[in-house]
């Protein structure tokens, strides 16, 4: 098995790579901040990622324009890398000799804003931002590479945080090092909550999903990878600075008019068909990536 691991400098993808090569796993990732020349491709290049799949027996599809704000900011880049770039690396998996299996990364996002919670996968899909039409477009596109013949399966993320690299101004990282630091704390929307999970969790599922369908399944039905747990933006900035520096302080802020304000997502599905459950309460979490930017000096 090799797998090619694209977005593999990002948060998820990072963790991931690091997770197969303590494993034994062969991967090649690409991703376009990679230090490595090799490996620094734009994924909507197309013609030099054809050039990869021949010994590829697997795709794990990370790569996007990955953050609610910055496909706000420009909705065409957002199209083109999300739903675009896809498209073309489902066809190119379709024409290849070794018809590589696929996995999509998704976000809670597609769900929009429900009024059951928690919510589960078949949800009706209502997406009320750029970022959240484009990643519903691509699993539709992923769903027509299953029906033509490609294993494949989508898998949703919600909130995930863990590394002292990921963008610092993500709600998570920025809380964190704010709190370490001493600093403040933003918070807009003291009433939004969400369902927070830890990267090392979420790339264990992501292992398991791989390993299915490398083994032959090609039933796999969408999964999204979630706690269970509602936290309140304002409950995680307080716990934030209860790990943090004294002198760290919490302001409100309005709520942004693009962003789903609440979401907790059913885990039931995950652990039947994976037998994957969040194992990193939140509290252990947050201490080990505030350990984390205490070392590295912020």
């Amino acid at each position: 098995m090799t797998i090619l691991v694209t977005g593999s400098s990002g948060l998820i993808g990072a963790t991931l790579t690091q997770y197969f090569a303590g494993r034994g796993i062969a991967f090649v990732g690409v991703d376009l901040r990679s230090t490595s020349e090799s490996q620094r491709i734009d994924v909507s290049d197309i013609e030099r990622m054809k050039l990869l799949l021949p010994p590829i027996s697997g795709i794990i599809h990370l790569a996007a324009v990955s953050r609610v704000i910055d496909g706000q900011r420009d909705p065409t880049r957002c199209w083109r890398v999300n739903v675009e770039s896809t498209r073309a690396l489902l066809a190119a998996a379709l024409a290849s000799s070794m018809r590589p299996w696929f996995i999509y990364a998704s976000s809670r996002e597609v769900y929009g804003t429900q009024s059951i919670q928690p919510v589960a996968e078949d949800a009706p899909l209502q997406p009320v931002n750029v970022y959240a039409r484009s990643k519903m477009a691509a699993e539709m596109l992923v769903d027509e590479a299953r029906q033509a013949g490609l294993a494949t399966a989508v898998l949703r993320f919600a909130s995930v945080y863990g590394r002292t690299d990921d963008h610092r101004d993500r709600v998570i990282p920025a809380f964190v090092a704010a709190a370490v630091s001493g600093g403040v704390l933003r918070v807009d929307g003291t009433d939004c909550a969400f369902d927070v999970n830890h990267v090392d969790d979420v790339v264990r599922g992501i292992a398991r999903a791989a390993e299915l369908l490398d083994g032959g399944e090609r039933l796999l039905p969408t999964l999204h990878f979630v706690s269970g747990r509602s936290t309140g933006l304002l409950e995680l900035a307080q716990i934030c600075c209860r790990i943090g520096r004294e002198g760290a302080r919490i302001v409100e802020a309005p709520p942004r008019d693009f962003d789903v304000h609440r979401f907790v997502g059913d885990p039931r599905r995950a652990r039947e068909v994976l037998g994957w459950q969040s194992r990193i309460d939140l509290e252990t979490g947050l201490a080990r990536l505030a350990a984390d930017f205490t070392r590295s000096g912020i």
